[in-house]
Order: structure tokens, then C-alpha cells, then sequence
């Protein structure tokens, strides 16, 4: 029988990171570090969550998965054999990159993978934003024309980041 689990986190440095998820979590964060991604559940090849609690601390979520997945998961279909969730807290004291997350039917194609995303806001600074999708007005045309333009960010839906709230 499982019972509540918990994991060590993993630690992913970023150069847009910082040391908050230190003050604002608790995290033991490696010294001298910009800290960007504190992945707390994890089953991604080379990123393994470790189980942190219990009789089965030391064990990794990919043993959880091939050993137990009907127990941790229900009935379920099998996507990929690996844990659905990669949950992480996120600092981001500067710009990310624009990232672009395919359909699931062609990220396969372009070597990579679909992913649908929940954010919760634990902390904003003012003027903290999130760039997510394109506004509804853009068209296929007018993004492909500004693409490599220095006003391209220009062309992408801002929301302004405000604490406890989600999207």
C-alpha cells in the first residue's frame, strides 16, 4: 500500500534564475547558484524525482512508475510509461525565452514533446508579466512577418503577474 509520498527536489540552474524559491519555500539551494526550477515531481529521462519519506526513500518515481503505476495512478491509459505530471516552482528573476509547445500530434515529428500547463502564482514583483499564446486578432501572416523583428514581443499576449492568482 503507498502512502503520501514526498521527493527531493531538483534543482535546475538557469541563467534567469535567482535565490527566491531559498526565502519563499525553504528550498536548500546550492550556493553561489541562479536557481531557476526547483522540479518537485519528476519522471523525465536523466531528471528522476527520488522519494524522500517513508520505506521507500531512495527509491526513484521511475521505480514507483514500472513497479506500482496502477497503485499510483488508477486505471489510467498509458501515455509514455512515465509519471504525467512534471510539477516545478519556478524563478524567474529576468526574461525567459518565448517557448513554443506543439500539438501532440506533430511534437513527436519535431522531436519533441505536446504539454499542457497550469501556473499558479505564489509571488509577483510589480510590473511582473507572463507571455502566453498570441492575442486572439493575430494572424498567421502578421506573426510570420514579425518573427526575427525587433518588435516581435510586440506581437504576443502579455498578462500582467499578480500573487495567488492562476492561469
Amino acid at each position: 500500500m503507498l502512502y503520501p509520498l514526498t521527493f527531493q527536489p531538483i534543482f535546475q540552474e538557469r541563467v534567469w534564475g535567482g535565490r527566491n524559491l531559498e526565502s519563499l519555500f525553504g528550498k536548500p539551494l546550492p550556493a553561489d547558484k541562479r536557481i531557476g526550477e526547483s522540479w518537485e515531481i519528476s519522471d523525465r529521462p536523466g531528471a528522476e524525482s527520488i522519494i524522500a519519506n517513508g520505506p521507500l526513500a531512495g527509491l526513484s518515481l521511475r521505480w514507483l512508475m514500472e513497479e506500482h503505476a496502477e497503485e499510483l495512478l488508477g486505471n489510467v491509459p498509458d501515455r509514455n510509461g512515465r509519471f504525467p505530471w512534471l510539477a516545478k516552482l519556478l524563478d524567474a528573476e529576468a526574461d525567459l525565452s518565448v517557448q513554443v509547445h506543439p500539438p501532440a500530434e506533430i511534437a513527436p515529428a519535431l522531436g519533441g514533446e505536446s504539454k499542457t500547463e497550469a501556473w499558479y502564482i505564489a509571488h509577483a514583483t510589480p510590473g511582473a508579466r507572463i507571455i502566453a499564446g498570441l492575442p486572439e486578432d493575430m494572424t498567421r501572416d502578421a506573426f510570420a512577418e514579425r518573427l526575427g523583428q525587433p518588435d516581435f514581443a510586440d506581437c504576443l499576449n502579455v498578462i500582467a503577474a499578480e500573487a495567488d492568482k492562476a492561469l
